[in-house]
């Protein structure tokens, strides 16, 4: 039997985070993301796709997506794109 993972779009984690309200650490958010999308999710983004939880926050750092530091970050919702 093939089943085909679907990939969630970075752009829920981005939302996921600023309904919290709260900034997160590297690991505090890889954790929320694996208890709300599972720990074996794979996410894409518009420049790509097949990454995993660590790979998608690394991908979002190095894009200026997030404001802070590793320690202590939220999501810059100035960076936003428009889809």
């Amino acid at each position: 039997m093939n089943i085909e993972k679907t990939e969630i779009h970075g752009h829920e984690v981005l939302e996921m985070m600023t309904a919290t309200g709260q900034p997160f650490s590297s690991d505090s958010l890889k954790a929320a993301i694996d208890t709300k999308f599972g720990g074996d999710a794979s996410f894409y983004i518009c420049s790509g796709g097949g990454m995993d939880a660590e790979t998608l926050i690394e991908t979002l750092w190095a894009k200026g997506k997030f404001a802070g530091t590793p320690d202590s970050f939220i999501f810059d919702v100035g960076t936003r794109c428009d889809h």
